[in-house]
């Protein structure tokens, strides 16, 4: 299983559970709406965590899948369910959300970071567009120029540098696994 659900009291905790990096594929895609709908069905879970597994968040879109006809659930449409749920969502992001993972953290109501953590739409550097919101949902949550920047010139966004990130919308935490390690392996 790709994707899973646990609670934590009142916290209902969805992990994305992907190797090597957890890219967005089919499964992962059809897990996180499997998640979203039961946690939108339990009234005991009062908000849900957005987690991943190993040594990074969603780091962006299953290569395997490019050239290939897409397959539902679509990221955007995931994605626009998420950011319009009944309970907040929070992404707990560490190591990198790049891509579809920068999305679906933009998509989610709160974020927050490890500060080694890294966000960007490296897509652009291949000519393509983000395509599951990030273009409309960034420029709410940071300046337009930072925005623009990020989106046309490859520039990442770090919790500890200079990102222009305003400091309500990506919130910095210690440099420790937020979720534990992968049994055998060492922390994410």
């Amino acid at each position: 299983m790709v994707v899973r659900v646990s609670r934590h009291v009142d916290i209902a905790v969805v992990t994305v559970d992907n190797p090597p990096v957890n890219a967005a594929s089919q499964a992962v895609r059809q897990g996180l709406l499997d998640a979203f709908e039961r946690t939108e069905a339990d009234a005991d879970a009062k908000a849900v965590v957005l987690a991943c597994a190993g040594r990074t968040f969603i780091a962006g879109a299953d290569v395997r899948e490019f050239g290939r006809p897409p397959v539902r659930p679509h990221l955007p449409d995931l994605l626009a369910r998420m950011e319009c749920a009944s309970k907040l969502w929070v992404a707990a992001i560490h190591g990198s959300a790049l891509g579809g993972g920068l999305e679906a953290a933009l998509a989610c109501s709160h974020r927050i970071a490890t500060a080694n953590a890294s966000l960007g739409l490296p897509e652009v550097s291949l000519g393509l567009i983000p395509g599951a919101g990030g273009t409309a949902r960034l420029p709410r949550l940071v300046p337009a120029d930072k925005a623009l920047a990020i989106k046309i010139a490859r520039r990442e966004l770090s919790p500890s540098g200079d990102s222009g990130m305003r400091a309500s919308p990506l919130r910095r935490l210690p440099a420790f696994p937020i979720i534990p390690p992968r049994a055998g392996k060492g922390a994410g």
